[in-house]
């Protein structure tokens, strides 16, 4: 059984204890949380604010954390020598982040599963699949529309936000709208919150529009999706059209990749990767044999 400690638990970190004690093979050690977030959660396991202080030592880290405290945390469970699995989002950072997260995994003789989950992640597989069998062409991956939680997480980290949602609405060939709905701390300028939005990366290269709402809640449905369509040539053969279609849960969805990639971090040798780098097999539970069988 493997041992699996998560951190945090907002959204992704109570589905990835669903996903776990669904789980045959792993079983949940812990949860570690900010001090200052320690409302304990309903678990039977022990919550504290750093990984050394749980009774026993896991064998991998979920980090359910925003994706910009990743970094730091990965590299310090990597250094203690617990695998880590994480879901940062940011797409154009993500190499730079393997290379970091690399050079601490072979350091404490650990593993590294970096951007697991929805998208980067699941959706990474396939796109990587879809290009091996029509090499030549573009592949068009359209999201939503739904609640993106990254993207709202960003949001939730501008100074003077109070709350805040981001939904994704596609607009066809990869490009898409961003709608968010903001509700401003006392004293804070709504026109200045929407001007830094609009200027964060997760959000300056797509059309945004930032919304002054004062019921959030009213609005949250964490369902999404995606649509990937790939129009290419296999060898000579031109007109090869792949599609590929989700409606999900997406706090669900992303915690189940998350496990799996936990699953299959014990079997990787010390260093960091991505999902496309991982054995498919060695996502799954149970063994090679009956896998073969059952999928082949």
């Amino acid at each position: 059984m493997l041992k699996i400690a998560v951190f945090g638990f907002g959204n992704l970190g109570r589905y990835v204890v669903d996903a776990i004690e669904t789980a045959g093979d792993m079983e949940l050690c812990g949860v570690v949380m900010r001090a200052q977030s320690l409302t304990k959660p309903q678990v039977s396991v022990p919550v504290v604010d750093d990984v050394s202080k749980l009774d026993v030592k896991p064998d991998v880290a979920i980090l359910c954390t925003p994706t910009r405290a990743v970094p730091e945390i990965a590299e310090r469970c990597l250094a203690l020598g617990i695998h880590t699995v994480d879901s940062y989002d940011i797409h154009t950072d993500i190499w730079e982040l393997c290379q970091r997260l690399d050079a601490a995994a072979k350091q404490g003789g650990s593993t590294a599963i970096v951007s697991s989950g929805f998208d980067p992640g699941g959706d990474s597989v396939v796109r990587a699949l879809m290009e091996a069998i029509a090499p030549q062409g573009k592949t068009f991956t359209n999201f939503g529309p739904g609640m993106s939680m990254g993207h709202t997480v960003a949001v939730k980290a501008i100074e003077g936000v109070k709350h805040a949602l981001s939904l994704t609405i596609p607009l066809g060939t990869g490009v898409h709208r961003r709608m968010v709905y903001v509700e401003p701390m006392e004293g804070y300028a709504f026109e200045e919150i929407a001007a830094k939005i609009k200027a964060d990366p997760y959000f300056s290269s797509d059309e945004t529009h930032v919304y002054l709402e004062y019921d959030i809640d009213s609005l949250i449905d964490v369902g999404h999706g995606v649509n990937m369509v790939r129009k290419g040539v296999s060898g000579r053969a031109h007109n090869q059209l792949l599609e590929f279609n989700m409606r999900i849960n997406n706090p669900a969805l992303t915690t189940q990749a998350m496990v799996a990639c936990a699953r299959a971090a014990v079997k990787q040798a010390p260093g960091a990767y991505t999902m496309i780098e991982i054995p498919v097999i060695d996502l799954l539970e149970g063994s090679k044999e009956s896998l073969i069988r059952r999928l082949v």
